[in-house]
């Protein structure tokens, strides 16, 4: 009989667990807090277990996290990790350091199948959705190697903040990825609050809506054009769930959500959705549909045969005033760990694409996303 792997349970499953081998519930929360505050692998370093309780455990259970293949360290001080999820599988998880937090970027699915025009992870794919033991054991593992490392104090944290916008839509992976995201938020665990969770979306409505009510978190959405025909292109999910629609759902979401805002991002992409006119577009779109929110300009970072180039700063800048002038919070992001590819949108890590996205041609060509790109920008609506 395979062993169980404890982090694949949050709360109710290990409570669930105990039960089954007749011992009382609070050895759950005991059990919760060696393995997620203390990041303990070794049962027997669970000293306040009784004896005969943990005698049983290396038999039935173990604590196994996807193990690096590869730790890539940048010259800024981002870390980015390249986990072994099995069966060819890798995925990438990114650390980044800043004076006032420490945020940790993971993994949702190996690969994605939402095959975003700009995005490395989905030119290569999609293979799996990841176990919550694979999305969890990312943040277990990180934080336990970079307090080594870091010769952190006990029972400090390095990580004060985990976003869910490395590979993978998390959405489409959504009851992982909500246990995974209990389990961060968990006082017996990981213990951060809900804005300093982050889930980042392309714009899934049916499930913004249910993680609305199952489990409210700080929302960021892929945004990246203002209008339906360019985002069609750029955002394939779009001629499923269009802008008007997506908008409505984000309005929803406010009404649970632990901030009064919605961040979009919005990717800088040279000669495609630059110009001010989109911009003006963007305000007209918020305010349409009375959503409060900022802007997250993203300059565009490379990768092979991408086609595709970064918008020059000034533009960038000229496009967040219009933005600023109407009140908009708006920030330009700063690139971080592009010599390692670790930057947003250079997550690729090593899948075996099931979808056969390269086999099929279903990588927009260059040519059709530029064809959009000169079509006049006007109102959103469905074309």
């Amino acid at each position: 009989m395979s062993r169980i792997n404890l982090l694949d349970l949050d709360r109710a499953g290990l409570e669930s667990f105990v039960a089954g081998l007749g011992e009382k519930p609070f050895r759950a929360r005991q059990l919760q807090r060696w393995i997620h505050r203390s990041l303990a692998a070794d049962f027997d370093a669970m000293t306040d277990l009784a004896k005969s309780f943990r005698a049983k455990l290396p038999e039935l259970a173990e604590i196994r996290a996807p193990q690096p293949i590869r730790d890539h360290l940048s010259a800024d001080g981002t870390r980015k990790w390249l986990f072994d999820v099995g069966n060819g599988d890798a995925v990438e998880s990114v650390f980044i350091p800043e004076d006032d937090r420490g945020t940790l970027c993971v993994s949702t699915q190996a690969g994605c199948a939402v095959n975003c025009r700009f995005c490395s992870t989905g030119k290569q794919g999609f293979s799996r959705n990841l176990a919550v033991g694979e999305i969890i054991g990312q943040l277990w593992y990180a934080e336990r190697e970079l307090r080594r490392s870091l010769g952190t104090p006990e029972g400090e944290r390095v990580i004060s903040n985990v976003v869910l916008m490395g590979m993978g839509e998390p959405l489409l992976n959504y009851e992982a990825s909500v246990a995974a995201m209990r389990l961060m938020l968990d006082d017996d665990a990981y213990g951060l609050s809900r804005r300093r969770v982050t889930l980042s979306t392309s714009g899934v409505v049916p499930f913004i809506d249910r993680l609305g009510t199952d489990l409210p978190v700080a929302l960021a959405v892929s945004l990246h054009a203002s209008n339906d025909k360019l985002r069609d292109v750029l955002v394939p999910l779009n001629v499923k769930y269009p802008l008007a629609e997506l908008m409505e759902a984000c309005h929803r979401y406010l009404a649970h959500a632990p901030r009064d805002f919605i961040t979009f991002e919005y990717v800088m992409l040279d000669g495609v959705n630059d110009r001010v006119e989109y911009a003006r577009e963007l305000l007209a779109l918020v305010r349409e549909h009375g959503v409060s929110c900022k802007f997250n300009l993203i300059p565009f970072n490379p990768f092979p045969e991408s086609g595709l180039g970064r918008t020059p700063m000034e533009r960038i800048k000229a496009f967040a005033g219009v933005l600023i002038d109407a009140g908009i919070v708006t920030t330009i992001r700063k690139t971080r760990g592009d010599d390692i590819d670790a930057a947003c949108g250079q997550l690729a890590g090593d899948v075996r694409d099931r979808t056969r996205l390269a086999e099929r041609g279903a990588f927009v060509p260059i040519d059709v996303v530029k064809s959009a790109a000169r079509v006049a920008p006007a109102r959103t609506g469905r074309h």
